[in-house]
């Protein structure tokens, strides 16, 4: 892998996109040899096209410092829209001043006093959750834990029908699916799935419509200056936007608590004898696992970035899953240490005006995970080898048979 890995970042094809890093889980050496050896690296062959791979931690926080050098508009992933796609707007996707107003219309609901106002009801659903879980018998950690956790949260935000809540989850799938862009006849198939996502949405919309505000994401839309006009192409992309952000990002991290753990025995020990360690475990876990690997951005005029010289119209890819392993930064950072005195420094979501928006959420869900498993001296012992996303954008897993023991 090594040798191969030189060959290729010699000639220019050392390519990072490729599915099948992810899926068997062997991207980190190729990354450790770009953060080493080129942090800036123009790479001239992919299924995706030319792109700049950002690899290390100091240029990737200089391209998110710079929005206006560095713009959104052209779309987050490595994949670009082909001749016949449908263009879904969403605010991250967007510059300023578009960006900014959309954003403050969500942003309330993730402030800190309303962390505080859930907090009792995510603590609550995830204890009933884990009451239910057999102790001492198999069963998938991703669907019964990881997915339903992140699914009823997102209905809860969005006040979408509680017995429908597993639909967010499948819209999500496909959303975030970044492979679909080399299958023209899946890319057909997922946009009946989002319009059938649109159309269900569409309907809690008008059914809001008139009704006094409330604290959902769907009448904070609604009564907003920003985002109460927008056509139904922009009204699909924010709401894929919020599903995909807010289900893919928890439910990867809760995953990697099990998987991750399971890893780092002696740091797993640690965490079980001091519980007080949890706030900083989750922060932990969550820069380990990185749950989107990339986002993009493309130059709007020539520039030099840590000695290369980018072009107007480049693509550059920033890989916040190498980012949150540089070793220049996180000592020993292919490891989880549950008491990583800089953990809070990942860049698992982003930097700059584009940082998510519910980071603050994801936190805590996660965290109250853990606080939840260490009330009941559960652990989570996985019993065999993830099934991972084949991707280079959602980070993942599709499934991971667990067997719960009581410490």
């Amino acid at each position: 892998m090594a040798t191969l890995a030189q060959d290729r970042l010699a000639s220019g094809t050392l390519d990072m996109t490729r599915a099948e890093l992810y899926r068997d889980d062997q991207w980190q050496e190729p990354f450790r040899l770009l953060r080493r050896q080129a942090p800036v690296y123009h790479c001239s062959e992919s299924d995706f096209g030319p792109y700049w791979s950002i690899s290390a931690y100091k240029p990737i926080v200089e391209v998110e410092s710079l929005p206006d050098l560095y713009s959104s508009a052209s779309g987050i992933t490595v994949a670009d829209l082909q001749e016949g796609d449908v263009r879904l707007p969403m605010f991250i996707a967007m510059d300023r001043p578009k960006h900014t107003g959309q954003r403050r219309t969500i942003a309330p609901a993730f402030t800190p006093s309303e962390m505080t106002r859930m907090r009792e009801d995510i603590v609550r659903r995830t204890g009933e959750l884990l009451d239910t879980l057999p102790v001492g018998a198999p069963f998938d950690w991703v669907d019964k834990v990881s997915i339903e956790l992140t699914t009823q949260m997102l209905a809860l935000l969005f006040a979408f029908p509680w017995e429908q809540r597993r639909k967010l989850t499948f819209w999500s799938d496909w959303a975030g699916d970044i492979e679909i862009a080399r299958d023209p006849a899946r890319k057909q198939e997922r946009l009946s799935h989002l319009y059938d996502c649109a159309a269900a949405f569409r309907q809690l919309w008008d059914d809001r419509m008139g009704q006094p505000p409330t604290p959902d994401l769907i009448s904070m839309m609604l009564h907003s200056d920003a985002m109460a006009e927008m056509d139904e192409h922009e009204f699909l992309g924010n709401l894929v936007l919020l599903i995909v952000g807010g289900n893919d990002t928890t439910r990867n991290s809760m995953s990697a608590y099990a998987w991750g753990l399971e890893q780092f025995p002696e740091e797993r020990a640690k965490l079980e004898a001091d519980p007080a360690l949890i706030p900083n475990a989750a922060q932990e876990i969550i820069r380990w696992q990185t749950p989107l690997a990339h986002m993009r951005r493309t130059a709007t005029r020539d520039a030099e970035l840590h000695g290369q010289q980018i072009r107007e119209g480049d693509k550059l890819v920033l890989w916040y899953l190498s980012a949150n392993r540089d070793e220049t930064l996180f000592e020993n950072g292919d490891r989880i240490i549950v008491d990583r005195p800089n953990a809070r420094r990942h860049l698992a979501f982003g930097h700059g005006i584009h940082r998510c928006v519910g980071a603050r959420l994801a936190e805590l869900q996660v965290g109250v995970l853990m606080e939840e498993m260490a009330k009941r001296r559960l652990r989570p012992n996985v019993l065999a080898e993830p099934d991972r996303v084949p991707a280079c954008f959602v980070h993942g897993y599709r499934s991971m048979t667990v067997e719960l023991s009581r410490y």
